[in-house]
């Protein structure tokens, strides 16, 4: 799946601090700084509503964009959502870090990596255990995918998939080995553990007549002796 390049309006700001920070944020607006791709770092501003949705619609925070800057010297800018801050208690975008590129330079992103189909194993029983969620890839910016996926239907109780069954698309590399687990199906032991406890005590259990029809003589003779007793006793 290709990222979706997205367009966004943003104003060059010239004046900073913690004060003005919390003013833009009380309006309705995100404070944000460009970098990269040879050029001066500074500060733009950018509706917060306007990167909360394109961030909620995203499976990723590493998002490309078109940045459209009022004020800049260059109003178009093409730049990766390279860090996100949010307000530890409310959860709300209070500072953005663009990362600007350039088309025919290779960026490097993190983006996540989905499993797909139903494996074979957890129709056994099995569990799934996703070790690996994202990756990390290098690839121009028109090749950066929204993700990637491991397609684990084959997959039976104890098998695992790899970074190297990781379906990449042409012109994208991934750092990791690939022998790197990504996600395997395990046994669920708990669950066993739990079937064999019943059976266990319904062994004692049996062994446990046994030996009183023992000591008893057999059926029914166990009952009979009883009754002898009983009239013995009498």
């Amino acid at each position: 799946v290709m990222s979706k390049n997205t367009t966004l309006q943003a104003t060059k700001r010239d004046d900073a601090g913690s004060s003005v920070a919390k003013r833009l944020r009380r309006s309705g607006i995100v404070p944000a700084v460009v970098y990269g791709a040879q050029q001066d770092n500074y500060s733009i501003q950018l509706p917060a509503k306007a990167i909360t949705d394109l961030l909620h619609a995203s499976s990723t925070e590493n998002v490309l964009v078109n940045l459209q800057i009022e004020g800049a010297k260059e109003k178009d800018k093409m730049a990766l959502i390279q860090a996100v801050q949010h307000d530890p208690l409310t959860g709300a975008i209070i500072h953005v870090d663009f990362h600007a590129v350039k088309a025919g330079e290779k960026i490097n992103a993190t983006v996540p990596l989905v499993l797909t189909g139903t494996a074979a194993g957890i129709q056994m029983g099995g569990l799934m255990d996703h070790q690996l969620h994202t990756i990390d890839v290098q690839c121009l910016p028109e090749d950066l995918p929204e993700q990637l996926e491991v397609d684990v239907t084959a997959l039976q109780i104890g098998e695992a998939a790899h970074v190297s069954d990781i379906v990449l698309p042409a012109n994208v590399e991934v750092a990791l080995d690939g022998d790197v687990v990504v996600a395997l199906v395990q046994e669920i032991r708990v669950g066993k553990e739990e079937a064999e406890t019943p059976e266990a005590e319904g062994e004692g259990e049996e062994g446990a007549e046994g030996a009183a029809e023992g000591e008893g003589g057999g059926d029914g003779g166990g009952e009979g002796s009883g009754g002898d007793g009983e009239k013995s006793g009498g």
